[in-house]
């Protein structure tokens, strides 16, 4: 199988085309535009692999992306490449539809034109909206989109255009959504490399609002897999619920960080709330774990430490400039 990863340099994206490396026969095609997110050092030794190659290209370049289709002649698409911080959503959402709106279109007019079998839109259980905090039911992938952000509404808006391929032109369509990520090579304004840095300088740690805000958290690692079991096996137009039933509040996220880093609680600030912060996300996942048989494995307390140390070890290596 010939696969083209998007967004290849960025967190997600980089794990996976590690993740198929390690554990599948999968050609890969990466592409990435190398904006602050992305980075080439997250893919490590797959830029070492003969079965890797990378193009530096944005999703938004039609003619770019044709090329690339044509050079590479994909078996399928495997869409990561989008712009995901809420907070820069909120300050410049012109750019979060151009990308993740425009850009996914761009890459499904391709896909039909040079006959790519199969594509899967990686999005984000933010789709949904927010639940209560005392609410014990969790979204399925019928429930109403309901995005609070720029950011959410834009990966809905690319959730629908792909789906709409699939009915319109019969493109192999599939779309994953997916609960909060951890790991290794995440970008450091996201909420576990950020508590990090900043407790491994003794510095202030910012809470929005209370902090009790619940999101479950899936090591990307499992995500990779549940993915990759997506594009091998799932059904056309279906859409799958990816979560890892490990719900957790920012701030008691944020007190076991400091505990595991040895850290003072007193080091946590808070600020005013964001706006439309969500409160609870939780997402039922029955539908691929009855179909296609995928449970999240990791432990989240262990492989929390493992990515604490990842970070801690860069920080010592380069103190002064940080996570980069």
């Amino acid at each position: 199988m010939n696969i083209f990863v998007t967004g290849a340099a960025g967190f997600i994206g980089s794990n996976f085309v590690r993740w198929l490396l390690d554990n599948d026969d999968a050609c890969i095609t990466g592409y990435d535009s190398l904006t602050y997110a992305g980075n080439m050092e997250n893919l490590g030794p797959a830029l070492r692999s003969s079965r890797f190659r990378f193009i530096k290209g944005d999703i938004r370049d039609a003619e770019a992306v044709g090329n690339a289709f044509r050079e590479t002649k994909p078996d399928a698409v495997v869409n990561f490449a989008a712009e995901s911080h809420v907070d820069r959503s909120i300050a410049d959402p012109s750019l979060f539809i151009d990308t993740n709106v425009a850009g996914t279109g761009v890459l499904l007019d391709a896909a039909v034109r040079y006959g790519i079998p199969t594509f899967h839109q990686v999005s984000t259980d933010e789709v949904y909206g927010d639940l209560p905090l005392d609410s014990g039911e969790p979204f399925t992938e019928s429930s109403p989109l309901r995005p609070s952000s720029p950011y959410s509404a834009s990966k809905a808006g690319a959730d629908l255009l792909a789906l709409s391929y699939a009915r319109t032109y019969g493109l192999h369509v599939t779309i994953s959504r997916c609960t909060n990520n951890y790991g290794p090579n995440q970008h450091p304004e996201k909420l576990i490399p950020k508590t990090v840095t900043s407790a491994f300088h003794d510095k202030p740690i910012t809470i929005y609002g209370t902090g009790r805000n619940v999101r479950d958290w899936i090591y990307a690692d499992d995500h990779c897999r549940a993915i990759s079991m997506i594009l091998r096996n799932g059904r056309s137009g279906r859409i799958y619920n990816v979560g890892a039933d490990c719900p957790i509040s920012n701030i008691d996220l944020v007190r076991k960080i400091l505990t595991i880093m040895g850290k003072p609680l007193s080091l946590i600030s808070y600020v005013p709330d964001r706006k439309g912060h969500d409160m609870r996300y939780a997402l039922d996942s029955s539908r691929i774990r009855e179909e296609l048989g995928f449970s999240a494995e990791s432990d989240f307390t262990l492989m929390l430490e493992k990515t604490i140390a990842f970070f801690e070890k860069q920080l010592a290596a380069s103190p002064a400039e940080g996570i980069t």
